[in-house]
């Protein structure tokens, strides 16, 4: 029955890896190879990448699957903290050591361990793991004695480790040590065949794990999604598709339920949010929301541009002055500029403005035509009357 468990854990690891790109390909079939094995294994790539869920592939397709799998954030392990969270401590062996604990390579005995973020470690501190990759032993902190540990370590790295080396900042001895077999990941921009995949795939996890509708994609979604640069990958796909579904006002999400939640440069333009922040500044004023990467504009009102010489005379006299027949804003006239300002607030998403406004977007889309505002950024003409 274990054995029956274990393959069908690793069959779901594997379903795990999504895409159809040769590299996502080419993934799948490493980890298959490299499983039945006990070499140490380095998963190089950006961040957002998926290293852990390959680190965890390789776990559970491996003769180890039903043993621990200890993840380690090495970027937060540090310090004197380092040893005591690694190897174990003895009870009272410092100040507030109340009893004893394992620590995680012990921890992960006949398992896995995951050494995430491995660049960031000390080098003082490198030098103490290289002990226990060569020895197979760990001496807990407060303890003489070495106890014998059987882990296969996986480590991954958004750096470039061989340049780490060069320039003094990572152990040659330890690099070696760790890059037995090495897995390279790709960047999402690199594989835009991937990203339908995985949107449908999380998209289904969203309506299936946390109770959201579940949403589909327009064909023009699609390539808004395929021709964006992913500076945070996948883990950015995630973020932006959670919050389409949230925005979106009906079963299927279109380019404007992306607007205003992702940049709008294509692929091989510098990852920097700039452009979309200073085509936001310059409608007004740029603040943040509580929704990452969504901020909100305060237009800046120009009166001489927004109102009538007669419109800011009635606001600036008294009513008593004047009848108000020709200078006082009409209804629709405050309409057309409550509807620019909701536009300009959620960087001219019109499912979010809908939302906001608590209409329906044909309505919205309506009331835009009407007033000659359905197009990003236009503005009716002076004088207009609708």
């Amino acid at each position: 029955m274990a054995s029956i468990a274990g393959n069908v854990g690793a069959e779901t690891a594997i379903q795990r890896i999504v895409g159809v790109s040769a590299w996502s390909d080419q993934v799948r079939r490493s980890i298959e190879l490299v499983a039945a094995h006990h070499a140490s294994v380095l998963i190089m790539g950006p961040s957002g990448t998926g290293k852990e869920l390959i680190a965890r592939a390789i776990h559970a397709c491996s003769p180890r699957g039903q043993r621990p799998f200890i993840p380690v954030d090495c970027a937060v392990t540090t310090g004197t903290l380092f040893a005591s969270h690694m190897f174990g401590h003895v009870k009272g062996s410092f100040t507030g050591a109340t009893s004893s604990t394992l620590g995680c390579f012990r921890a992960a005995d006949g398992g896995t361990i995951f050494l995430d973020e491995i660049g960031e470690m000390e080098l003082e501190l490198q030098a103490k793991l290289l002990r226990v990759l060569q020895q197979r032993t760990v001496v807990p902190v407060g303890s003489h004695q070495e106890v014998p540990v059987d882990v296969r370590v996986l480590a991954a790295t958004n750096r470039e480790l061989s340049r780490e080396v060069a320039e003094g900042r990572f152990r040659e001895d330890l690099f070696y040590r760790l890059n037995v077999v090495a897995i390279q990941t790709l960047p999402l921009r690199e594989r835009p065949e991937d990203v339908p995949v995985l949107a449908a795939r999380y998209l289904a996890e969203l309506a299936a794990r946390h109770g959201m509708p579940m949403c589909s994609l327009s064909p023009a979604a699609i390539d808004v999604l395929q021709a964006y640069a992913w500076p945070g990958n996948v883990r950015e796909l995630e973020n932006v598709l959670e919050r389409a579904v949230m925005f979106s006002s009906g079963d299927e999400i279109d380019p404007d339920s992306l607007s205003g939640l992702m940049g709008t440069r294509p692929v091989g333009e510098p990852a920097s949010g700039a452009t979309q922040l200073a085509v936001a500044a310059s409608r007004g004023i740029v603040s943040a929301t509580p929704l990452p990467g969504v901020y909100r504009v305060e237009p800046r009102i120009q009166p001489a541009a927004q109102a009538s010489a007669a419109t800011q005379a009635a606001v600036q006299a008294p009513a008593a002055e004047s009848d108000g027949s020709a200078a006082w804003p009409t209804l629709a006239d405050v309409e057309r500029m409550h509807l620019e300002r909701t536009l300009a607030a959620t960087l001219q998403n019109k499912s979010l403005a809908a939302k906001m406004l608590g209409i329906d977007r044909s309505v919205l889309r309506r009331k835009l035509q009407r007033y000659g505002l359905d197009e990003s950024g236009s503005r009716p003409a002076e004088g207009f009357d609708p």
